[in-house]
């Protein structure tokens, strides 16, 4: 027990009042290097420049055009090519294929889907058909879409829905089955009917799961529009950008080759910037999810 003599002892504050000048938070504005380092768009911009700066050094030190044409060789058959117009007629006949196909493929896949999610049957289907039919190449289905199809612009249709199809259907039925029981169970307290229970529960609830399949899809789609044209891209109304790099390879035409190449490697980085990133920003925007 304490003795009842001690007084308790409080130690007094202390208030340091000899703090030196301009002490504290002060907003330091940021340097022109910070800036831009900071910035996205520039940071990549540095990286490609980075990228053709290698191409360039590589190509002159392996001093072979029939191999690797320099970066400058390939950019002045690039915006030659556009001049002329017959790279930009290529890329506007891909184009057109590619929208036909991938459209076509986003409206089945969003049949199978909405068939998976309302009956047991149809969910047990898709999964047998994506199983059976996602690890297919769809350019080995050429040969049989030109049999089916004819020499014509159908075959290629054909093959860029199968490369749509079943990533978009697969990555979509996954995420309405992972959006969380607590909104399931929200949305059927409120009564809501079949299309605003899918349009206000499920698509909110896996929308990062269907931006993942819509680009996973155009990829695809894409890269099998290329090779397919690769193989064959005559039609009445002439070819794509993969018969431009076949015909050219066919004359030599090495920077033309690369030139054709590069035409596809800047539509990707156009789309994939400015069309699924936007979507992205906007999705996390509205709903406030990380896709």
């Amino acid at each position: 027990m304490a003795d009842a003599g001690l007084v308790a002892v409080t130690r007094p504050d202390i208030v340091n009042t000899d703090l030196p000048e301009g002490f504290g938070v002060v907003a330091k504005p940021l340097s022109l290097w910070e800036r831009l380092a900071d910035n996205n768009v520039v940071r990549k911009a540095v990286l490609l420049a980075l990228m053709a700066l290698g191409w360039q050094l590589y190509a002159v030190w392996l001093d072979n055009p029939l191999l690797v044409p320099t970066f400058t060789d390939t950019a002045r058959a690039f915006f030659a090519s556009l001049r002329s117009g017959e790279l930009t007629s290529a890329t506007f006949h891909s184009i057109g294929l590619l929208l036909q196909g991938y459209v076509l493929g986003l409206v089945f896949a969003a049949l199978a889907t909405a068939l998976a999610i309302t009956t047991r049957i149809g969910a047990d289907l898709l999964e047998t058909l994506t199983s059976m039919f996602n690890p297919l190449p769809s350019i080995a289905l050429l040969p049989l879409a030109m049999i089916w199809f004819g020499l014509g612009e159908g075959s290629i249709i054909f093959v860029l829905i199968h490369a749509v199809l079943w990533s978009v259907a697969l990555n979509t039925h996954s995420g309405f089955k992972s959006v969380s029981p607590t909104w399931r169970m929200v949305g059927q307290n409120y009564g809501l009917s079949q299309i605003a229970y899918v349009t206000k529960i499920l698509i909110p609830g896996a929308l990062p799961s269907i931006l993942t399949g819509l680009k996973i899809g155009w990829a695809f789609a894409w890269r099998t529009l290329i090779a397919a044209e690769l193989v064959f891209g005559v039609s009445s109304s002439g070819g794509g950008l993969g018969w431009y790099i076949f015909q050219n390879k066919n004359l030599l035409e090495i920077p033309n080759v690369f030139a054709g190449l590069l035409m596809v490697i800047v539509f990707g980085l156009l789309v994939d910037n400015l069309v699924f990133r936007t979507l992205e920003r906007r999705t996390i925007r509205r709903w406030g999810m990380q896709s």
